[in-house]
């Protein structure tokens, strides 16, 4: 980053009352990042998804039952300079995992990974994932694989890395061209375009020309786990209140605080 360029700080902001739960994102992560599937996908705690959509409920009756679909990547968390801290790069030994004060994106190193999985218990988010076997594809697939990203080895961990590929490209088109500067289209994530509802807007939480600058400032925008510190660059919308408390881990004995 030059001496006069003022850091980026890339986030999300994601609309809960759009969301309907496709799993559109969760495939369009998959397939753009080469994140392996086994043949048998019902032990979860084994799956590898760096972006997992929950289903949350207001866990009440019919006619006042709700239910709300929650997409979860890495939240990307803040780093000192946000006044924030990144769990995961704190306790890493290896430096395997790092926090870009040039993007606001927290990276993921896998040739240094030695799988101690300090990360995965520091983060709060279980946006964190271990590899117990090597990749297996399906015959034929290997050739579908994207060419911009490596398939990672057994014993290491993976995660969501905002398809940190695509800024590279985009940077890199954009030197060529004299540029040192992205449009807001030129690096979008695989999930946010793969979004049928648009429920996802990717870009610069710093940059008052992207939406996403305004979005965040919504009275009904919070973000996970907000009391923990971690100053995460994820933020959620939405106009339903349980939501909103769910979202925090509020218990219910617990008093009503301000969420915008």
């Amino acid at each position: 980053m030059g001496k006069h360029e003022k850091p980026k700080k890339y986030g999300m902001v994601i609309n809960l009352d759009m969301c309907t739960g496709c799993g559109a994102c969760m495939v369009a992560c998959m397939a753009e990042n080469n994140v392996p599937f086994k043949e048998d996908e019902s032990d979860k705690l084994l799956s590898i998804t760096w972006l997992r959509v929950y289903k949350l409920s207001n866990g009440k009756k019919f006619p006042d039952a709700d239910i709300c679909y929650l997409p979860r990547p890495c939240q990307h968390c803040g780093g000192k300079g946000d006044h924030g801290h990144s769990p995961c790069v704190s306790v890493c030994p290896a430096t395997a995992t790092d926090y870009s004060h040039e993007t606001g994106i927290v990276s993921q190193i896998y040739t240094r990974c030695f799988g101690c999985r300090y990360c995965m218990a520091a983060c709060p988010y279980h946006a964190r994932y271990f590899n117990w076997w090597d990749p297996v594809w399906p015959k034929g697939m290997e050739k579908y694989l994207s060419p911009n990203v490596s398939p990672r080895m057994r014993g290491v961990v993976e995660k969501c890395s905002f398809c940190f590929h695509r800024y590279q490209l985009a940077m890199n088109k954009a030197y060529l061209e004299g540029r040192r500067e992205l449009e807001e289209d030129e690096y979008q994530t695989a999930c946010t375009q793969a979004c049928p509802a648009n429920a996802i807007t990717f870009g610069d939480l710093s940059n008052p020309k992207h939406k996403v600058y305004e979005l965040k400032k919504d009275p009904n925008a919070f973000r996970l786990l907000e009391r923990l510190g971690t100053n995460p660059k994820v933020y959620y919308v939405s106009s339903r209140e349980w939501v909103r408390r769910a979202g925090d881990n509020y218990l219910q004995h617990e008093e009503t605080v301000k969420l915008n």
